[in-house]
């Protein structure tokens, strides 16, 4: 059992503190401290009695918290931050600013097994999941020292999806009305392309928006970018998404991350608006970010404008996003937490 109490919905903490012969109303304090003041010790907690806070050390209880070891900042704004973990593992998060929101883009694994041939992370391999408090304290950490996070992507290290209880725990425990409140459409999950975890997602209680890694429209091309195109292809995972705007009603985001002379012809263009046609959907075109040891090339701007372009006049809702945090590291597909070659 985890006794991190920062890893505990509000519910859980309820349970707690009943089993432990305390009102149920104290799990509010406890909820509270942790995620809106910030709490580093149950002593810290002082709406709580000494007697309580002293049985729930005994106990085991305790609060997690990450150690900043680098924040790199960018002059476009962004920031990069290195946290390590109780073990000492590392991740990153990446703190973007449009003004005075400011959007934090948090990993939820150490190292991904997912392979991409874009993605610096998956040349780390998979090195253990994050829990649910590790996940949010990288908010706690990034408002400590930047202020108030409006938005939450899970675009950092790892694929969420096969993290999927923990990443669904703390995106309660974000939006909880007594902790962050970060409001669920504020809050987005990108995974790429784990079929049954989306039609799963439908049936939950919270609806974070969903984001797609797309990149291909082809399953030939796309399996030579990223091999979770061999377990799902593109009609299952499209059929994913179908069933879960039938539920839910939501539109879905595809992320296509542009290699040059790869995945951006004309051709290309045209075949991915057939593709969509009739899902509901806006497409996020990113520019490719290179690291070492890759044989990728991003797109010229101007195969990039071209690409849009031909979106864009059939219809479908395209932005474009140009490379931010590329000079320390920080850019889509950049995170390495230090594991691979710079």
């Amino acid at each position: 059992m985890n006794k991190d109490l920062k890893d505990k919905t509000l519910d859980e903490l309820e349970r707690l503190v009943v089993e432990l012969r305390q009102k149920k109303y104290v799990a509010k304090y406890l909820f509270s401290f942790l995620h809106t003041k910030n709490a580093a010790a149950v002593s810290d907690i002082t709406p709580l009695s000494k007697a309580f806070r002293q049985t729930l050390g005994e106990r085991g209880y305790f609060i997690s918290q990450l150690k900043t070891l680098d924040c790199p900042a960018d002059p476009d704004g962004s920031r990069k931050y290195l946290f390590e973990l109780a073990d000492g593992e590392r991740v990153e998060a990446v703190l973007l600013r449009d003004g005075d929101r400011q959007t934090l883009c948090v990993s939820t694994q150490v190292g991904c097994a997912m392979g991409c041939a874009f993605c610096a992370t998956a040349r780390i391999g998979l090195r253990r999941n994050l829990t649910a408090g590790e996940i949010t304290d990288q908010v706690n950490r990034a408002e400590a020292d930047a202020g108030k996070i409006h938005n939450v992507v899970y675009m950092g290290m790892g694929e969420p999806f096969e993290n999927y209880d923990a990443v669904l725990k703390s995106v309660r425990i974000l939006n909880h009305a007594s902790g962050k409140n970060i409001g669920i459409r504020h809050i987005t999950i990108s995974t790429c392309g784990i079929a049954p975890a989306i039609v799963r997602l439908a049936d939950e209680n919270v609806q974070p928006r969903l984001a797609i890694s797309l990149n291909a429209s082809s399953d030939t091309l796309r399996a030579r970018m990223m091999p979770i195109a061999r377990r799902y292809p593109l009609s299952e995972l499209l059929e994913a998404v179908r069933a879960y705007q039938a539920k839910t009603k939501q539109r879905v985001t595809f992320e296509y991350v542009l290699i040059d002379r790869l995945n951006d012809s004309t051709a290309q263009a045209r075949q991915l608006v057939k593709l969509l046609h009739g899902i509901p959907c806006n497409v996020n075109l990113i520019e490719h970010n290179p690291y070492s040891g890759c044989a990728l090339t991003g797109s010229s701007r101007d195969r990039i404008a071209r690409f849009a372009s031909i979106l864009k006049d059939a219809g479908v809702e395209t932005v474009t996003r140009f490379k931010l945090g590329r000079r320390i590291k920080a850019a889509c597909g950049q995170l390495q937490a230090g594991y691979g070659r710079s």
